[in-house]
């Protein structure tokens, strides 16, 4: 009976593990150094001022918004094709939620779109207060031209890179802030690095570090310097704020530290995968995955289009015979406004076309560090097979 593969994978070795050991015999097991060494190697990475690294990516996602101010009566944009999460974390605040399509080549935000959709938007008086682009499978959007409409439409950019811990664009770490004012990074056990369940907002703006910080701990802060009464005594704290006790563990922390160790090894091996499955794969009927000419992905996956209107299989029966084979492809990912709590707020098929067909053709094909070349031939030797 073969071994079953799946699309993704996390890769701990015995440095992680004796990371994690070493904090469970200290002092601390959360709130502890372990927190901050993580939120500055993470940053150093990034090159960015500021990390603030919370209990998972939606948590992140969460007081991003509610620190550039979003609530009842705002509206924040994003793209159909991303987790729940990118848009969820709008209706947390008690915003208005809409999305613009996609690029039909990068499957990313399409800027063109967002620029037409922020013109309408203008004339009607219902601009968005926040834009949440999404880096899918690891890359970047036109950041650039999403940036320059952030300074004429006035908008806060906070790039879900959940996807792209370590992917580059333009030259530069995604992260840095050069683009976005606030940049997410999940560390689920299927990214590139992880930490159990974790994630962090990067940003450049100490005074939005200091409201992430306090918001990640129910609205409380301990310096003195930002309380009403500063001279209570030194057990003094004060809830400025409500807040969310979203709070990461040194034991996930540490951890963290330990996988950025290895992240330029990550990287390499998943992109080296990918352009093996971009030759292995060249001459099937399969739309392959392109990037923006700016990007350098993190390849968290690598989702090939099974072309609906092909003379062979479509991708319901190839994912199926990959299944059945004990190939654990997947879907990434059936689009935000067609799931039934959007639906209910007036949502409907054909909104966003390019989404949509995108998601009837997609299959997300298995991709992670330790991947053999053997487990990846197997991988191709049954989609050849399926595909005739």
């Amino acid at each position: 009976m073969s071994t079953f593969i799946p699309y993704g994978r996390q890769s701990i070795d015995d440095a992680d593990i004796a990371a994690v050991e070493a904090v469970l015999r200290s002092d601390w097991l959360t709130q502890g150094p372990a927190i901050a060494a993580f939120e500055e190697e993470l940053a150093r990475r990034a090159s960015a001022r500021h990390a603030v690294a919370v209990c998972n990516a939606t948590a992140a996602l969460h007081i991003a918004c509610v620190a550039a101010g979003l609530g009842p009566g705002d509206r924040l944009w994003t793209v159909p094709n991303t987790f729940v999460a990118s848009a969820n974390c709008g209706r947390y605040c008690g915003a208005d939620v809409d999305f613009v399509d996609i690029d039909p080549l990068t499957w990313c935000m399409d800027a063109a779109a967002l620029e037409v959709k922020l013109e309408a938007a203008r004339r009607a008086g219902t601009l968005p207060k926040v834009v949440i682009p999404v880096a899918f499978a690891g890359g970047s959007c036109d950041m650039k031209r999403v940036k320059r409409l952030s300074d004429e439409y006035g908008f806060t950019v906070i790039e879900d890179a959940s996807h792209a811990v370590g992917a580059s664009y333009a030259g530069r770490p995604v992260g840095c802030g050069d683009y976005a004012h606030m940049t997410v990074f999940s560390f689920h056990p299927v990214k590139i690095v992880t930490t159990g369940e974790g994630g962090a907002v990067l940003t450049n703006d100490p005074a939005l570090c200091d409201r992430l910080r306090r918001l990640r701990s129910h609205g409380i802060t301990r310096d003195r310097a930002q309380m009403d009464e500063p001279d209570v005594g030194a057990w003094s704290y004060e809830m400025q704020e409500l807040g969310f006790n979203y709070r990461i563990t040194d034991i996930q922390a540490v951890l963290g530290l330990s996988q950025l160790k290895r992240l330029d090894g990550f990287l390499a091996r998943r992109r080296m995968l990918v352009q093996r499955y971009d030759t292995l794969l060249k001459n099937l009927p399969l739309q392959l995955p392109q990037l923006d000419a700016l990007d350098e992905s993190a390849w968290h996956l690598y989702v090939v289009r099974v072309k609906d209107n092909s003379a062979h299989a479509d991708r319901r029966a190839v994912f199926d015979a990959l299944r059945a084979a004990d190939i654990g492809v997947n879907v990434h990912y059936i689009p935000v406004h067609l799931q039934p709590y959007y639906r209910r707020l007036g949502f409907k098929p054909g909104d966003f076309p390019q989404a949509e067909q995108y998601y009837r053709e997609a299959l997300s094909l298995p991709l992670y560090a330790a991947l053999t070349d053997a487990q990846q031939d197997r991988v191709v030797a049954q989609l050849k097979r399926v595909l005739g």
